[in-house]
């Protein structure tokens, strides 16, 4: 595996630029541009506060819904624009894949950066709330870059191994959309961790996107540690995660050619 990184640090300037190309071309023709990055947050957003503050009130320990669901949907979405992009990249790119030597994990790795932009760009809607609803920030706020960092880590695990599977089962382009909707529920994207018994939370946050959002949700709203025993759980399975993930697509690296 040292000599599969040490590949693709040599070949970051193809990632950069492939990135780039991504992102160019994910919003060439459309109207609105990299404006959807943020309108998928926001309009959810919108709708979940109108359900959830007003119809259907939610406990959110006094911070307002509208913030308290977007700091959610932006994690959330991240992970799940970058599933949705990344997991299809090697197929889309079946005549690349198949003509041309180059670390086939530049495709889905290139994905999840152009989510990551999308992630920054959006996060400037979240910035206005936090002056809009006066929410003060305290130095807690300094662990969101390590609480990004194991998302990606988390997102490029289920990534690669999605992406490899996909090449072998296409089935699983059908699957995805489905078990996104299903874990979406089992994060607290829409209602707060409090609402889960005690008893079932060392089961609730095997779910490492459960522990990354609570996580941001108390680094950034509440002023407060993460709890360190279930994000040291998070960070072990998303590495555990990787690690396999990594060894599994590139074993199946040698077969993608033919069977794509």
């Amino acid at each position: 595996m040292v000599s599969n990184f040490a590949e693709l640090a040599r070949s970051r300037d193809l990632l950069l630029t492939w990135t780039m190309r991504e992102f160019r071309v994910r919003y060439s023709q459309s109207v609105l541009g990299v404006t959807w990055a943020i309108l998928q947050p926001l309009v959810l957003m919108i709708v979940f506060s109108v359900i959830f503050s007003i119809f259907m009130r939610v406990p959110t320990e006094g911070v307002p819904y509208p913030v308290f669901a977007y700091v959610a949907l932006l994690p959330w979405t991240f992970f799940s624009n970058a599933l949705g992009f990344a997991i299809p990249s090697l197929v889309n790119q079946m005549n690349l894949v198949s003509k041309i030597y180059f670390p086939r994990e530049i495709l889905p790795l290139s994905t999840i950066l152009v989510a990551l932009i999308d992630f920054l760009v959006a996060s400037l809607i979240f910035i206005a709330l936090l002056v809009i609803y006066q929410i003060p920030i305290g130095l807690t706020v300094l662990f969101v870059p390590v609480i990004l960092v194991v998302q990606i880590l988390f997102t490029l695990g289920i990534s690669l191994f999605g992406a490899a599977l996909n090449v072998f089962y296409r089935d699983i382009r059908f699957v995805i959309p489905l078990v996104l909707q299903v874990l979406m529920y089992l994060s607290p994207v829409i209602y707060p961790v409090t609402i889960i018994p005690e008893r079932f939370l060392p089961f609730y946050f095997l779910n490492p996107m459960a522990v990354l959002i609570d996580t941001y949700r108390r680094v950034v709203l509440y002023n407060q540690m993460p709890d360190w025993p279930y994000f040291a759980l998070a960070t072990a399975i998303s590495l555990l995660i990787l690690m396999l993930a990594y060894r599994y697509f590139k074993k199946a690296e040698r077969e993608f050619a033919d069977l794509i």
